[in-house]
């Protein structure tokens, strides 16, 4: 471990535990920093999933938080009683109300007090109290807070508190005083960040790939539970998501579309720095070759923000003009997403297309399953700085996307971009590019040629040494044109900077 401040990473679902998209940046980042000591903190389901990545070295320890199973164990101390219960019940109502009606306002200091009851492990036993079911029953029925009219219900009552109590347990996790926080998404990775900002005066740093909250409202559009939980759980989202743009020391998105939505969501834009992914030129080749065969390749988690029954659908699309042409569908299905999976296999087979369609599962080499494609697909619904896309145009494949997050960012006029969840647009701007060699080559070769000018692993990378540097309050050490920090280790000067805990 480095002497002096460290970084605490801070993730939700995803690395080390998950691969592929921001496990992948995760992973990149912290291999791309030997010098660099790192603490995972991951927030999981059940906290048994296994570890899928082989951690490195300077990921001194890994600690994964359980947002579900049972809750916290007890302090000898739990009950609050007295001063102590009427002051929780005057702090939880204002957190409530900052949830139901959003000019209110009080959700900071709300969450302050209540990290400092999640720290001591009173938390979780004071929120399921009988009497946190009749004040949530009491505010729901007050005119102005939106619930009224939606008659809620007692379980109404006992789902919502219980969604809230799983989602807050983050707030007892301590992050070492002298490192640097660095939460890899908005949402409940920020929680732990915020308590140690608030109490312990730990630098924030926040990156968003995706938009988190917008992907929580999507999600809760299917969501089974009745609208007065669901109202109550978006504005807790809502309300977090705008926490952490406010207190966040710095800001990186990875896109200028997520820059925009942070401005907007309260962040200040000097405190917003735009950090490209990137990815290595040399790991992602030229492709070589196009199949015999006309193939659309796709790479990704088979998961429903990708939407791959628009892909499927302009697939069948496309099928009716070129009877011989593939689709091939690499990447894991992650847990839970399974019954997606065969959904997407019986639409194929309704439509007519399952002979042409290959689901190929996680691939060791991911530049083969670029290059097993004579253009590469995206239809996903809502995106960061997608790695599918860059990647694939490091290898000199052309791309036809969805128009979300990024993308357009990211492809500039190497690809053909169309709106998300129109299979026939995608169909089209697909078969323009399947019928027309020359211009399809064309970009290809100018696809790799924008990744190599722009959106490199090392510049990436690079740019968050610094920022940690920044935050920890040490010096920027100068980076000259075409430096590589391999380089620099070997170099005795900096290995004994290293060795004394003052290099990043």
């Amino acid at each position: 471990m480095s002497h002096g401040r460290h970084v605490t990473m801070l993730t939700e679902g995803t690395y080390p535990h998950v691969h592929g998209g921001v496990s992948t940046w995760c992973d990149q980042l912290v291999r791309g920093m030997p010098e660099v000591d790192f603490n995972v903190i991951a927030l999981t389901g059940s906290g048994r999933e296994p570890v899928t990545w082989q951690l490195p070295h300077n990921v001194y320890r890994h600690t994964a938080v359980p947002l579900w199973g049972p809750p916290p164990p007890r302090t000898l101390r739990s009950a609050l009683r007295g001063k102590a219960r009427r002051s929780f019940t005057d702090t939880y109502e204002a957190f409530l109300l900052s949830l139901l009606d959003p000019t209110r306002g009080g959700f900071s200091e709300a969450l302050r007090e209540l990290a400092l009851l999640a720290r001591s492990g009173r938390l979780a036993p004071a929120l399921r109290s009988e009497s946190v079911l009749r004040l949530l029953m009491d505010l729901w029925t007050r005119p102005g807070t939106g619930t009224a009219d939606a008659a809620p219900t007692i379980h109404d009552a006992l789902t919502a508190t219980d969604l809230l109590e799983h989602a807050l347990r983050p707030l007892g996790v301590r992050i070492p005083r002298d490192s640097v926080s660095h939460a890899v998404s908005s949402g409940l990775a920020t929680l732990p960040a915020l308590a140690a900002k608030h109490l312990d005066q730990v630098p924030f740093l926040l990156t968003e790939h995706g938009i988190y909250l917008r992907e929580r409202y999507l999600g809760y559009r299917t969501a089974e539970q009745r609208w007065p939980v669901k109202a109550l759980l978006l504005g807790f989202y809502r309300e977090l998501n705008t926490e952490g743009y406010r207190q966040a020391d710095l800001i990186t998105p990875c896109n200028q579309y997520n820059r925009r939505w942070e401005e907007r969501g309260g962040a200040a834009s000097d405190r917003i720095r735009t950090v490209y992914n990137g990815v290595d030129p040399h790991a992602f080749p030229e492709a070589g070759p196009e199949p015999e065969v006309p193939t659309l390749s796709w790479c990704g988690r088979v998961d429903p923000i990708k939407d791959l029954e628009t892909l499927i659908r302009a697939y069948a699309f496309m099928r009716q003009e070129i009877p011989r042409l593939r689709l091939r569908l690499f990447g894991p299905v992650p847990a839970g997403c399974e019954d997606y999976k065969l959904r997407l296999e019986k639409l194929a087979a309704e439509i007519g297309v399952s002979d042409g369609i290959t689901f190929e599962g996680r691939i060791a080499q991911v530049a083969q399953a670029y290059a097993a494609g004579s253009i590469v697909m995206l239809s996903s619904i809502s995106e960061g700085f997608p790695f599918s896309i860059i990647e694939a145009m490091s290898c000199g494949r052309t791309t036809v996307s969805t128009d979300v997050g990024g993308v357009r960012e990211a492809v500039g006029d190497t690809g053909l971009v169309v709106p998300p969840r129109e299979p026939e647009t995608m169909a089209r701007a697909t078969l323009a590019l399947l019928r027309d060699d020359e211009r399809r080559a064309e970009l290809g070769r100018r696809s790799r040629k924008r990744v190599v000018e722009k959106f490199t692993l090392h510049q990436s990378v690079d740019g968050f040494r610094h920022i940690y540097r920044e935050l920890a309050g040490q010096p920027v050490l100068p980076v000259q044109p075409g430096d590589d920090w391999t380089q620099r280790l070997a170099d005795p000067w900096y290995r004994e900077l290293a060795a004394e805990g003052n290099l990043w």
